[in-house]
This record gives C-alpha cells, sequence and structure tokens, in this order.
C-alpha cells in the first residue's frame, strides 16, 4: 500500500466516525452528551488551526537552522552567483 492510499484509507476512516459522532448515531466514549456537542461543530477548524501552527513552527525552524546545512548553504550562494551572472549576461541589472 502506497503513502497515498494509507493517507486515504486513514481520511475515510477517521471522517467516516466524525460523521457518525457529529450526527450522534456513535456516542463519544467518556464525554457527556452536551459536551459533545460543543466540542464537535468546532473540531475540524481545530484541526486546520493547529496543522497551520505545525506548518508554520516548521518553515521557521528551517529557516532558523539553515546555516547548519554548509553545503546546503554554499550550494546556493553558487547558484545564487550563477542566476546573477546570467541575468548580467542578458543586460539585467542585479544589485
Amino acid at each position: 500500500m502506497t503513502r497515498a492510499q494509507r493517507i486515504a484509507v486513514l481520511s475515510t476512516v477517521f471522517i467516516s466516525l466524525y460523521l457518525l459522532a457529529f450526527f450522534e448515531i456513535l456516542q463519544v466514549p467518556l464525554v457527556d452528551g452536551p459536551v459533545a456537542q460543543q466540542i464537535l461543530p468546532v473540531l475540524p477548524w481545530w484541526l486546520l488551526v493547529s496543522f497551520g501552527s505545525y506548518s508554520l513552527w516548521s518553515l521557521g525552524w528551517g529557516l532558523f537552522t539553515f546555516r547548519d546545512c554548509p553545503e546546503a548553504y554554499q550550494e546556493l550562494l553558487v547558484e545564487i552567483s550563477q542566476a546573477k551572472d546570467d541575468l548580467r549576461s542578458r543586460g539585467v541589472t542585479v544589485d
């Protein structure tokens, strides 16, 4: 099973369970009915905000630790200088 198939199967299972709990076909264990009715409608938004926060943190951490990879840093500097030289050869002012 490929990664995409695994994600599709797990997503289908979790979405099905969520919808069954949301429409009160399936009761949420260890949570009272009124509490579940208050939590379930906002659960997708909470997951979306959590995923966005994780994504921004991951991106920021990657930028913060970028200089920890000296080979990648040097490679990027070489590519930038090559791009600048190419643009200069085409008559574009850079800098």
